[in-house]
């Protein structure tokens, strides 16, 4: 059984997916696939380079990324093509860290992902649980998280479902604005609900 877990920028999908896991669920970034993916020596990244331009490669040969973020969150048709590139590797990459986790006897597999929605990753999920917390602290963690401006985070947002849009198409929301003990509340309940739901 797959869980797809989402949330905008700041919402707290790793934390509440480590709380999962102290529950013995096992999961995937698909941030670190998209990291893995443009390792240096992939494909993608050799496609992302001869597109960019050197300009997107640091000194030691691996993604700048800072750099290509500025590019991409500042022009939605180089947005696209990025996406074009990148979408279908993770999502091939991705199947194979999930079978690999199904077979290590894990109840149920979490696949985190930031887009889960706008890539089509929801499709390969049984359920969809969505990390909600309001813009605001959305803005506030990311600021203190990343050292970025508020203007980019307002960009990252932007390039993201709106948060009512993407609570329309969550199967279970978790609320993450409020304390660690009220998370794990509400993550024991989910946890047992998907057991239950291998049983039946």
């Amino acid at each position: 059984m797959i869980i797809g877990l989402t949330g905008g920028i700041g919402s707290g999908k790793s934390t509440v997916a480590h709380a999962f896991e102290t529950l013995g669920a096992a999961w995937v970034d698909a941030d670190d696939v998209a990291r893995e993916i443009v390792a240096p020596g992939e494909p993608a990244l050799l496609t992302i380079q001869a597109h960019f331009g050197d300009r997107v490669i640091n000194h030691d040969g691996t993604l700048n990324r800072a750099a290509l973020r500025e590019i991409v969150f500042n022009d939605p048709n180089q947005r696209q093509w990025l996406e074009s590139v990148t979408h279908p590797t993770i999502r091939e990459r991705l199947l194979q860290h999930l079978e690999r986790l199904e077979t290590e006897g894990a109840p149920y597999v979490l696949l985190v992902s930031p887009l889960l929605f706008e890539s089509g990753q929801n499709t390969l999920a049984s359920r969809c649980i969505v990390v909600d917390v309001p813009q605001s602290l959305q803005l506030s963690r990311t600021q203190q998280r990343d050292g970025v401006s508020e203007s980019q985070v307002h960009a990252i947002l932007a390039a993201q479902l709106s948060r009512e849009q993407r609570l329309a198409k969550a199967d279970d929301v978790i609320d993450n604005s409020s304390d660690h003990e009220s998370l794990m509340k509400q993550v024991a309940r989910l946890d047992q609900n998907y057991r239950r739901q291998l049983n039946d």
